[in-house]
């Protein structure tokens, strides 16, 4: 696998990023997605194809996620990987200061992040959602103070799209206060779901910041498991979920996911392995966050790296659905 900088922040890492939100989270019955055996088998065989990006969160699997990866750390030399977390949703119980970018509840996740993953520092800290109830003023500071201490060396912000001007605003108070700004942002972008572009795209590339998407498959939507008019298949998304099955299984999204197999056709590859060198050839976006629940899933997304759209296949593919319109 290639290596790519990060941005604007001298850092290097793999085409590829590997998120680990399936780790230790449990399904509706009561399984676990990745158990802790499967989780370093899956972090190994990244590492076997020149993976260094890992990204996790501190609400994955209740913690489990920073903790299994911090467990695997210790085999290697910390220094060879970038590590992701994020921070805001609930961590406690009916506590009100137990969620959010409240300083309380910040300072008190960023030492628990660093114990489970046994680390001094994070290489990138995201926000994770939005706060409403905080102003962007007070967790800049805090955030900074962070970046300040050596607890974290770059803030990114995840899911704050299509607002844009969130970000703008918190960036535009760093750059008046001297705090570290965002440099990194993780909208979720794929080849279906399309609602940065008409904007959040433009910002990232007028304000210096890094675009590393996750959710590249939609959902799934784009591996090819789904097909027009068949029986949806049990135990997938589109089958226990209405609302992924009103955004995903459309007739619009389908028309695109045909374009997708016929360049995977011309390619002898998967339309998994299609989408995903469609974002690592996008000119606006690095290391896209790829998942896996089995080595084999894994490897077949890995695989992607080694593609090469021609030109034209780039360009039927962008075109393959329309961009939304700015409102």
């Amino acid at each position: 696998m290639e290596t790519v900088s990060l941005g604007q922040t001298g850092t290097t890492v793999s085409s590829l990023s590997f998120g680990t939100w399936r780790f230790g989270r449990e399904t509706d019955a009561g399984m676990v997605e990745v158990d802790r055996e499967r989780a370093h088998e899956l972090l190994d065989l990244y590492v076997e194809h020149g993976g260094n990006f890992i990204d996790t969160a501190d609400m994955y699997g209740d913690g489990k996620s920073e903790q299994w990866i911090g467990d695997w750390l210790e085999q290697y030399d910390r220094e060879r990987f970038v590590i992701a977390s994020k921070v805001y949703w609930p961590t406690r119980e009916d506590d009100p200061n137990g969620q959010g970018l409240g300083r309380k509840h910040l300072r008190r996740q960023i030492d628990r992040i660093l114990d489970r993953l046994g680390t001094d520092y994070l290489d990138v800290l995201y926000t994770h959602r939005f706060d409403e109830q905080t102003p962007p003023e007070e967790f800049m500071r805090t955030l900074n103070g962070f970046v300040r201490d050596g607890k974290v060396n770059y803030l990114g912000t995840s899911t704050f799209e299509p607002k844009a001007w969130r970000v703008v605003e918190a960036n535009e108070i760093a750059d008046k206060r001297g705090y570290e700004p965002f440099t990194i942002a993780q909208p979720r972008y794929n080849l279906i779901n399309r609602e940065i572009e008409p904007s959040y795209l433009d910002m990232c590339e007028r304000y210096g910041i890094e675009c590393c998407p996750w959710s590249p498959l939609a959902g799934g939507f784009l591996t090819g498991k789904y097909r027009r008019g068949d029986r949806v298949p049990e135990q997938t998304r589109g089958a226990q979920s209405d609302q992924f099955a009103d955004r995903y299984l459309t007739d619009e999204n389908f028309e695109a996911l045909d374009v997708v197999s016929e360049v995977a056709d011309e390619l002898d590859a998967t339309p998994a392995q299609v989408s995903l060198a469609w974002l690592l050839d996008h000119p606006r976006v690095c290391a896209p966050i790829v998942g896996a629940r089995t080595t084999e899933q894994l490897t077949e997304n890995l695989g992607a790296a080694e593609l090469s759209l021609s030109q034209d296949q780039f360009d039927r593919l962008a075109e393959a659905k329309e961009t939304p319109s700015l409102v």
